[in-house]
């Protein structure tokens, strides 16, 4: 068995921003993110959420790049929140996503952050660096 310890969190919005993250789709999405991660043997640590974007840190393991995870939670959470009874099958992600490496020493802090998005977010309380998703010009 391979020894390994590698943490992302990881970040990506609806798209264009829009505030489509309804409470339906919100449990479609963590049903769909806890299945994927099993499939393809991630560990999620913490993950949260607000209208019009989300936080997963996650434990990806060597054999399969964040790329290729974050490609198959979007694009199987999209597909599955389309095929919601009454949905207008028109939810997207953004094309991109922002993901940070996580030392150890830091992991607690950053799973306490992604867990309560929706507090931080009412309260004002956010970290500037963890709520990035695109490279700035």
């Amino acid at each position: 068995m391979t020894y390994w310890r590698l943490h992302y969190h990881l970040i990506w919005a609806t798209h264009d921003r829009e505030p489509s993250i309804t409470p339906e789709r919100e449990k479609m999405f963590y049903g769909v993110l806890y299945q994927k991660a099993k499939e393809l043997d991630l560990k999620i640590q913490a993950a949260g959420n607000i209208e019009d974007h989300v936080h997963v840190v996650l434990s990806i393991p060597p054999k399969i790049s964040v790329a290729d995870s974050v490609r198959h939670i979007k694009g199987t959470s999209a597909f599955a929140i389309n095929h919601i009874g009454g949905s207008d099958g028109k939810f997207k992600w953004q094309g991109g996503y922002g993901a940070l490496s996580i030392g150890e020493r830091s992991r607690e802090t950053v799973i306490e952050y992604a867990a309560r998005q929706k507090e931080r977010h009412c309260e004002n309380k956010l970290v500037v660096v963890y709520e990035r998703i695109e490279e700035e010009e």
